[in-house]
């Protein structure tokens, strides 16, 4: 068996980087309408009421996305897969210029949810494709790195058309974003196996961890609910994403309101933090690599890397106590960094235990329950805020989960492992 890495890797690092401006791409159609909100209300007339209705109606979808997506990438392939989701999400984000009412909009938010919920399943299964599991944490962190750099250049690129050209450009221009993208997808991508130009050394390197790369079969939801890994995997993101979703939509409202800053002050700080979350989700990949290169297992590199990002995403409970600006700029920024880095192994852990052929759908049910708790976690802080005032609990709720996270994975699985599904 071939455990070292060939000279020739140019392909493996070509769809890595396709995987990444996917999930740029993916971030950057999913904000447009977040960015554009005051022109749209004032131009359209809608209240909050309604745009609570369009966010909802995404968010739905991308929750009935990721647990029916896993299953058809899993049954059709990644190559097909990822054809069909950035049809429909880079259609459904351009559909958004033609709409005129909030039924409109809540109708191309939905089809963009379900089309946007196949990113991640399919990212994570291409990575299990053709990455070995020594670099597939590292791999997972790069791909994973490009939400936030959707985040950070989305606000630019809006600004620019919809001042130039207006709102309704801004959809259309971002939402064709998806076809360039597929342009390349169709050309380069294949699975290692049917790729016409993969060494036979290279494949061997690419399949060293696995046991027989031709077995097929038929995944079942009983065969995963019936494992208690797939318990803790599914209880760690419901309890967890939720606090990206607090970084991405509660942290302007939270600098406003302590700091006194205007959205156009804001920007640097946002810029900044996302840019730390970035770097912490491919450290997080890659300490994790770099555990399993020197020699320790599979089991002490993914779980001392959540354990280290669980400790980083620790002093964000100091956050709501701090005057100082920049202080809690450091601290949130520090906490992203934490998440993206515990979201790079979490993601790994998955195609650590699961088959190759059951990857996607773990990555779609896990991210199911994930969006659930997201879902939940709109009402849970709004509550919070109305009855008191104080981002205090919201942030020591946030730093704590992790270390949770890290015990739930201790307790729950013993060692991370390939399971048999048979």
């Amino acid at each position: 068996m071939n455990n070292q890495a060939p000279v020739t890797q140019n392909y493996r690092w070509r769809i890595l980087a396709l995987l990444f401006f996917a999930t740029t791409i993916n971030y950057i159609d999913r904000q447009v309408i977040g960015l554009l909100k005051p022109f749209i209300s004032k131009e359209l007339g809608w209240n909050e009421a309604d745009y609570g209705y369009i966010v909802t109606s995404f968010q739905v979808a991308y929750a009935i996305g990721l647990i029916t997506t896993g299953r058809f990438l899993d049954k059709f392939g990644t190559r097909i897969g990822y054809i069909w989701a950035i049809i429909i999400w880079s259609v459904a984000g351009m559909a958004h210029s033609a709409a005129r009412g909030v039924v409109g909009f809540a109708s191309a938010r939905f089809v963009l949810g379900l089309g946007e919920s196949a990113n991640f399943p399919a990212a994570v299964k291409s990575v299990a494709e053709w990455f070995p599991k020594k670099e597939r944490a590292f791999a997972t962190g790069l791909f994973n790195s490009g939400s936030t750099i959707g985040a950070i250049i989305a606000p630019l690129i809006v600004t620019v058309i919809s001042l130039s050209l207006g709102w309704r450009w801004a959809f259309i221009i971002t939402g064709s974003l998806g076809f360039i993208w597929l342009f390349f997808w169709i050309a380069w991508y294949r699975v290692p196996e049917k790729h016409p130009e993969i060494s036979k050394e290279e494949l061997l390197y690419i399949n060293q961890d696995e046991i027989d790369t031709d077995v097929k079969m038929k995944i079942r939801w009983i065969d995963l609910a019936r494992l208690k890994q797939t318990l803790a995997i599914c209880s760690t993101r419901f309890i967890s994403d939720w606090v990206w979703w607090f970084f991405l939509f509660w942290i302007p409202d939270y600098l406003h309101k302590a700091h006194s800053i205007d959205m156009k002050e804001a920007v640097l700080p946002i810029i900044i933090i996302y840019s730390v979350s970035s770097i912490g989700g491919i450290g997080g990949g890659w300490l994790s690599s770099r555990f399993i290169s020197s020699g320790k297992s599979i089991d002490f590199a993914r779980k001392t890397s959540i354990l280290v990002c669980a400790l980083i995403i620790l002093p964000v409970m100091l956050v709501s106590q701090t005057h100082h600006l920049w202080v809690a700029v450091f601290l949130i920024a520090l906490a992203a960094a934490g998440h993206q880095g515990w979201a790079s192994n979490i993601f790994t852990i998955i195609s650590d235990i699961y088959p190759k052929q059951a990857v996607a759908t773990m990555v779609g049910l896990s991210g199911f329950a994930g969006a659930v708790g997201g879902a939940l976690s709109a009402s849970f802080i709004g509550l919070i805020l109305e009855n008191t005032g104080s981002y205090f609990l919201i942030f020591l709720i946030a730093s704590s989960v992790y270390l949770i996270n890290w015990l739930i994975l201790r307790l729950f699985i013993k060692e991370i492992k390939p399971v048999s599904l048979n």
